[in-house]
This record gives structure tokens, C-alpha cells and sequence, in this order.
């Protein structure tokens, strides 16, 4: 609504109090910003709330939100769509040594290719990306850069319905993360991809979440540890 009908959002709020409620950061996408913009531009003044969002709640991984480089989204791929954006990002995180937080795609209310020319309001079932897709959709682009931003054996946690409460956490390598929907449950999901300039209570924190203590442990030890 916020792309298509921004018109029809700020329509009558030089008169009377509008609200627009946003799940998340309210500066979270850049729509968001282009509305505020368009408010000044008629004169309407715009009064911000902060909300409680992804970008702060990620620390409940265990993760120093200091070490944390710049966020990143993942969609979902098609066979001539698949976007890799998100790469150079995240290789310049990981050159820096720091955490990458990764937002996956939610598609709702979504009209087929079809319906939306045919000017058929008929709209495709939810779909929330799950971790799994996420970093099997990483290690594909991985194969196709071969710049070796990550790798299979590229340290991540998986988190599902951060801040609820049914929050869970699952850590491992990302080959592990490709099979570890189940361990995560219901959407929705998000991706942290673990920088090298790490702390020892991290360690132990994100430790309690490991598919496999030892296998996160040898990892660690091999390619992880505090960098200046």
C-alpha cells in the first residue's frame, strides 16, 4: 500500500491525525522515508515513534550489536531472478571482521504475473523465507562469486520470532543452517552471519544454540576469534 497508494495515506492528514503503523524500525525500508518526504513537500507535519525491531533484537543471540557491520536482505530466487546485491556487502563486512545481519523476503499479498495484468485481484498464498533458504541461496551465489566472503563452513544463527514468546535460536555452519528449519520452527526467520573479530563471551553465549558443540567449537577455534 505504502508504494501504490501514498496519495491516498497522506490524503487527509492536513487536517485531521493520521497514523501509519509499520512493524519493525519505522525507517526500516526506504518507501517508509519517501512518505515523510512527501508529507513536508505539502506541509504536513510528521511526528516519529520509535518501535521495537529486528536491528536492536538481534542481540538476544548473544551477538555484541557493536561488532555488527551493515544489514543486509535476502529474497526469495526464480528461475531468471536471483539477485546478488547483498554480496559485496557482505564480503565487506566480513573483510572488516564484523557480524552481518541478514532480513529475508516476506511475500504478502503478491499477484501472479498473470492476475496482475489482467487486473485480477486475486492474490498468491504467504510465503516468509525461512533461514534454511536463506543460506542455501547464499552458498549458491558463494559458488557463483568465488570471492570467498563465506562458505559452507562460515559460522551463522538462525533466529525465528525474535522478541516472542517462542524466540528460538539455532547456530552452526551454514551448511547445517540448510537443514535446520525444522529445529527453528514457524517463520519468521532471520540470518546472522558471524564476523571474525569476535569475543570470547559470544562464544559462550552463542554456544548454548550450536546444532553441533563440537563442530562449532572446532570452527570457532579454526577461523573465528577477537581481530584489532
Amino acid at each position: 500500500m505504502v508504494e501504490s497508494n501514498s496519495d491516498e495515506i497522506l490524503r487527509d492528514a492536513a487536517n485531521v491525525d493520521v497514523a501509519f503503523l509499520v512493524v519493525g524500525d519505522p525507517f526500516g525500508a526506504t518507501t517508509h522515508t519517501d512518505l515523510v518526504l512527501r508529507a513536508r513537500e505539502l506541509g504536513i507535519p510528521v511526528r516519529t515513534v520509535p518501535n521495537a525491531s529486528i536491528m536492536s533484537a538481534i542481540g538476544a543471540t548473544g551477538l555484541q550489536l557493536y561488532n555488527f557491520g551493515q544489514t543486509v536482505s535476502m529474497v526469495f530466487f526464480t528461475d531468471t531472478w536471483r539477485p546478488a546485491s547483498f554480496y559485496d556487502r557482505i564480503k565487506e563486512n566480513r573483510d572488516a571482521g564484523l557480524h552481518t545481519l541478514v532480513l529475508l523476503d516476506i511475500k504478502v499479498k503478491e499477484q501472479s504475473l498473470e492476475n496482475l495484468a489482467r487486473g485480477r485481484k486475486i492474490f498468491e498464498p504467504p510465503r516468509y523465507m525461512s533461514a534454511g533458504t536463506c543460506a542455501r541461496q547464499m552458498l549458491e551465489i558463494e559458488e557463483e562469486k568465488g570471492q570467498g566472503a563465506y562458505g559452507p563452513d562460515s559460522l551463522a544463527i538462525g533466529a525465528a520470532r525474535v522478541g516472542g514468546k517462542t524466540e528460538k535460536f539455532v547456530a552452526g555452519t551454514l551448511r547445517e543452517l540448510c537443514d535446520a528449519d525444522d529445529a527453528l520452527g514457524p517463520p519468521l526467520h532471520s540470518l546472522v552471519l558471524l564476523g571474525r573479530r569476535t569475543h570470547e563471551l559470544e562464544l559462550e553465549f552463542t554456544r548454548e544454540f550450536a546444532i553441533n558443540k563440537e563442530n562449532w567449537d572446532r570452527v570457532w577455534k579454526a577461523d573465528y576469534g577477537r581481530q584489532q
